[in-house]
């Protein structure tokens, strides 16, 4: 998220915004943000992450989403996550059938221009979710996955390095091989 704000408005001027704008907007505090474009590796890792998600999930209660999905914290921050996974019942947001507020997985995919904020700022906020108990950081420019799973009242993390490594996400019981979270993103992991 770019760190300037496009103008202060009301949640109901954003939601206006949000369904006329051809670009996704973050909402937090009375300020829009808009959202950065993705790049090619960055639309490969979310697709195999939600392909596998999809997969590994079908036959349970829980299911994967894209970021066309809006997600809401407690202290209304509207953000679009690059992949959501939501257990049981969705819940949404009074009147907004595109903004759930009961995410179990939430997942990002880092650019320089955001891995400091998803790293920061937005954890903290998603920590606020109480339905939250695992959350990702995947690197586009190298085999890197940061997994924070929460134990008790801790958020543990756990850093993956090599395509031989598999996240296993305990709260949905599903595995996310890195060599296909990368596959087609490196040479190495064309397939």
């Amino acid at each position: 998220m770019q760190k300037q704000s496009q103008r202060q408005c009301s949640l109901d001027e954003y939601f206006a915004v949000e369904e006329t704008s051809g670009i996704h907007h973050e909402y937090f505090q009375g300020e829009i943000f808009a959202m950065a474009g993705s790049s090619v590796k960055h639309n490969h890792i979310t697709a195999n992450v939600i392909t596998i998600l999809r997969m590994a999930l079908r036959q349970s209660e829980c299911s994967a989403f894209g970021s066309d999905l809006r997600v809401r914290t407690p202290r209304e921050l509207f953000t679009y996550p690059d992949v959501m996974v939501v257990c049981g019942q969705i819940q949404l947001t009074h009147g907004r059938p595109d903004t759930v507020t009961n995410p179990r997985v939430l997942i990002e995919v880092l650019s320089n221009a955001t891995r400091d904020y998803d790293r920061g700022e937005k954890f903290e906020l998603y920590k606020e979710i109480s339905s939250l108990r695992e959350y990702l950081l995947i690197k586009q420019d190298a085999v890197r996955v940061e997994h924070y799973h929460l134990s008790g009242a801790t958020w543990v993390p756990q850093q993956f390095d090599t395509l031989e490594s598999v996240v296993r996400l305990d709260s949905v019981l599903a595995d996310l091989s890195l060599a296909e979270i990368y596959r087609q993103v490196f040479p190495q992991t064309v397939r």
